[in-house]
């Protein structure tokens, strides 16, 4: 159905003062492509110039150049800033495989505004992708409803990139969401472990959700779960009784806000509340977004969680290793 809303869970919204773009005005950008590339811009920039700054340099593993080291590994950008010579020693790891799974049911095309979650949703995961492909790294696709419904294996190509974006283009048409048979089939086409980021609304039962994580968590996958709701989905400020229409099973529901809300929230609470434990017990990195939350934030999310996993593989990797595990 398309309204849930939590009391006890703060909605998450965009920052006063922080200099981040407004989704809906990136909405108004047709190209998916090109609202990826502005987001990824526009974060490094907004990374330079906030308290974050050390963060960036962190996360690329700058590190100053010394005699014996490539040439061509010197960012010539840092150099212009700095007068002084940096290498990235990001270009000296394994590069990452990453799976981007989109929830493609049709409780994803609901939007009160100029948008719906599956754009949301598809901008966000073209800033993924986007953003691991200028680094190097190999990105895949799988969109699912109750089952897997397109595939694409992880590749580190620009033509490639222009595929994966016009696959997240396509509008969702799933009847009804279920992770169980996508996760699982999942977990037996990934032979290697890789980076696995799930995008959905998740407004299903959850009653098997950890059991369906576990089909990844079983294969050493890491993995990222973004869960997109529409701003009304958790207030649900509506102003007088109206006709709802459950998007999935096309059921229209007579529903008076004011005598719903309560109860509406309270069931939400417990359902966020229960997905978050959940995402814990497995491992899971969890996130909530609301759709007029500014994309930066999910991006920057993402590169903590990223960075946080890098400190914990040094910190496991034998001093002998000669690499990473």
């Amino acid at each position: 159905m398309m309204g849930q809303a939590a009391a006890s869970n703060p909605r998450p919204g965009s920052h006063p003062g922080s200099g981040m773009v407004d989704p809906a005005a990136l909405m108004k950008i047709r190209s998916m492509e090109l609202r990826a590339r502005a987001i990824v811009h526009g974060f490094w920039k907004g990374i330079h110039r906030s308290p974050y700054h050390g963060f960036s340099a962190e996360f690329t593993e700058y590190r100053q150049y010394t005699y014996g080291d490539d040439p061509r590994t010197i960012d010539w950008r840092v150099y212009a800033r700095s007068d002084r010579f940096y290498i990235k020693r990001f270009q000296d790891e394994t590069n990452l495989r990453c799976h981007l799974l989109i929830d493609h049911s049709r409780s994803m095309g609901y939007g009160s505004g100029s948008y719906t979650k599956a754009q949301y949703a598809g901008t966000l995961a073209a800033t993924l992708a986007y953003f691991l492909f200028t680094q190097g790294d190999a990105v895949g696709l799988a969109t699912f409803d109750t089952e897997i419904r397109q595939y694409m294996p992880p590749r580190n190509r620009p033509s490639y990139l222009r595929r994966l974006i016009l696959a997240l283009e396509a509008q969702p048409h799933g009847r009804a969401t279920d992770l169980g048979p996508p996760l699982q089939r999942l977990a037996q086409m990934l032979t290697r472990r890789g980076l696995v980021v799930l995008i959905s609304d998740l407004l299903a039962s959850i009653d098997r959700l950890e059991r369906d994580l576990g089909y990844l968590a079983a294969g050493g996958h890491d993995v990222v779960l973004f869960q997109i709701l529409d701003p009304t989905e958790l207030s649900f400020d509506f102003d007088a009784p109206a006709l709802f229409r459950d998007i999935e099973s096309e059921r229209d529901i007579y529903v008076d806000p004011s005598a719903a809300q309560r109860g509406y929230q309270r069931l939400l609470s417990k359902h966020l509340a229960q997905t978050k434990s959940i995402c814990q017990t497995r491992g899971v990195d969890y996130h909530l977004f609301a759709t007029d939350r500014p994309f930066d934030l999910a991006l920057l999310d993402f590169l903590q969680h990223r960075m946080r996993l890098r400190k914990q593989v040094r910190r496991v990797a034998s001093p002998g290793s000669g690499g990473r595990t």
